[in-house]
């Protein structure tokens, strides 16, 4: 009897292992929500998650098709690629010409940065301030009276 229980015991261990294994594996795969900010939709040109036509009601079909399956975020990635094309991913790849997408906004802040320094530093050097000559000359004298007979005709 008791050999029985312990031969029951071990078969249900061997019988148990495997779907603890695949639960635990599981338990580390991709959600829906997470790959939706990752992914376009290649309709509307927009993150998945904001997207509402029927190619991305395709894609999410798909997408849950490969969580039920257990896929990782990478493996579902790959797999989009595989079957939608490099347009589907939302970030590009780090090679190539798509450097570009990572390197331009960069330069661009660190142009920016250089250029408010030296907009700051040419603001405290003091030669923004104007010239101490006035901008006008002063009037003639013969403006000078044609001005004050105009004033004296006004006063009156």
């Amino acid at each position: 009897m008791r050999r029985g229980v312990v031969l029951a015991l071990a078969v249900l261990a061997l019988v148990a292992l495997p779907a603890s294994v695949a639960s635990a594996a599981c338990r580390q795969r991709a959600n829906l929500a997470d790959i939706e900010s990752q992914v376009m939709c290649l309709v509307c040109g927009v993150p998945l998650s904001l997207a509402d036509s029927p190619q991305a009601s395709r894609e999410r079909d798909f997408i849950n098709g490969l969580i039920d399956k257990c896929e990782t975020t990478q493996q579902i990635k790959a797999a989009l690629v595989a079957q939608y094309g490099p347009r589907v991913l939302a970030l590009p790849k780090d090679s190539g010409f798509n450097v570009a997408a990572y390197l331009v906004p960069f330069l661009a802040l660190l142009f920016g940065g250089g250029l408010a320094v030296a907009a700051v530093r040419w603001w405290t050097s003091g030669r923004h301030a104007p010239a101490d000559e006035p901008a006008v000359p002063p009037p003639s004298r013969a403006d000078a009276r044609r001005l004050e007979a105009e004033m004296a005709s006004f006063e009156r």
